[in-house]
């Protein structure tokens, strides 16, 4: 996507256990990237609901960069307190990279002791986290209700019944919010990753979750016993609760939900948390796209149906099933329909994996030169 300052622009729209970060496509983006400055605005939906501006310039914002977990294999707040030096490094690098917002995913079990009871040190890690992005010049996609080390769910957590685990959930987003409250870094809330409806096999032994990928589970069900109730009326009642509890505290920030794309998988599917009677509760589409091997067309076509008239973000994608070539005409067939792209870091730089003796370190080299290229001319740069 090209950005057209005078005119209202198109909608531009991996493995998660990653890094992943934004680059901007704006003039005071593309002046962040050589030279840092802190946040000072904060980001908001168009008055035409088609693109993303910020507050009080109007400049159109781009959202472009990294998920961002920490270290292969690790979280970001299993780390964080030895290793914070790690952490800031990875900012500015990713920052060098061209992003412009990070997702960060907070897991349950770090934040609540108890089920009305947070976790006062982790609070203010959160707070020294979102005070390096400002620094850094990189908007968060705050992510939550990860369960996705086993080991970091509490005990207490799954034992408890559908409508006290979304109280908890609503305790949670409140804690979390009134930490973001009021910082312009703060891009979005987004409520659960990959979120689904749907019973659980009987000898299933951890009922909540699912889609089980390197040890980490990055489904979750916010219902195992639909009952008589439709999947429409579930999901509204649990999106209302979780963004009712954010509003409590911080009326500004943007809400949405990170989703898979049945309509990737079964070309007939319908959106559920962007059907119109829970998508009314969010600001703007955030889906998860890995483009397949021969397979861009019908990609393309299963991404259009997310767009409901509201900005669009394609909050994972990498090239895990495709080439990057590939990936490129995906991201350039889509333009006029996504607003913005988060990909996947992984904690090494461009040099580092090209240094590196894994099988993958060259594929994500390649990966990483292209992105930062990439942005660069979505902002209509030089290389």
């Amino acid at each position: 996507m090209t950005f057209r300052p005078e005119t209202a622009p198109p909608r531009c729209c991996w493995l998660a256990a990653t890094v992943v970060f934004l680059c901007g496509t704006t003039p005071l983006a593309a002046d962040l990237r050589t030279a840092p400055r802190p946040i000072t605005e904060r980001v908001r939906v168009s008055d035409d609901k088609t693109r993303f501006v910020f507050v009080e310039s109007g400049k159109q914002y781009v959202p472009w960069g990294f998920n961002y977990l920490g270290n292969h294999g690790e979280l970001l707040e299993e780390q964080w307190a030895e290793h914070w030096d790690d952490v800031e490094t990875d900012f500015r690098e990713t920052r060098k990279l061209g992003a412009n917002v990070v997702r960060i995913h907070l897991q349950v079990g770090t934040y609540m002791t108890a089920p009305n009871e947070t976790n006062r040190a982790q609070l203010e890690r959160l707070g020294k986290l979102l005070d390096l992005a400002r620094e850094t010049g990189l908007y968060v996609d705050v992510t939550g209700l990860s369960c996705y080390h086993l080991d970091g769910v509490p005990s207490w957590y799954d034992g408890l019944s559908e409508a006290d685990r979304w109280d908890v959930q609503a305790n949670f987003w409140e804690a979390i919010a009134k930490v973001c409250a009021g910082r312009p870094e703060v891009f979005c809330y987004d409520l659960m990753n990959e979120p689904v409806i749907g019973e659980a096999k009987p000898d299933d032994k951890n009922p909540w979750l699912s889609g089980e990928l390197g040890g980490m589970y990055f489904v979750q069900r916010i219902s195992k016993d639909p009952g008589m109730r439709s999947r429409e009326e579930i999901a509204e009642a649990w999106v209302a609760k979780l963004t009712a509890a954010i509003r409590k505290h911080d009326d500004k920030a943007l809400m949405t939900v990170g989703v898979i794309p049945w309509a990737q998988v079964f070309p007939n599917a319908k959106p559920l948390f962007y059907s119109p009677q829970v998508a009314k509760h969010l600001d703007f589409v955030s889906v998860h796209f890995y483009p397949k091997a021969g397979e861009i067309e019908k990609t393309i076509t299963a991404l259009r149906v997310y767009d409901i008239g509201k900005p669009m973000v394609v909050e994972e994608t990498f090239p895990l099933s495709c080439g990057i070539e590939e990936l490129d005409q995906f991201i350039d067939g889509t333009d006029d329909v996504v607003d913005g792209w988060i990909s996947h870091y992984f904690g090494k730089t461009i040099d580092e994996h090209k240094q590196g003796h894994e099988l993958t370190d060259e594929l994500v080299a390649g990966f990483l030169e292209y992105w930062r290229d990439k942005g660069r001319a979505v902002q209509g740069e030089p290389k």
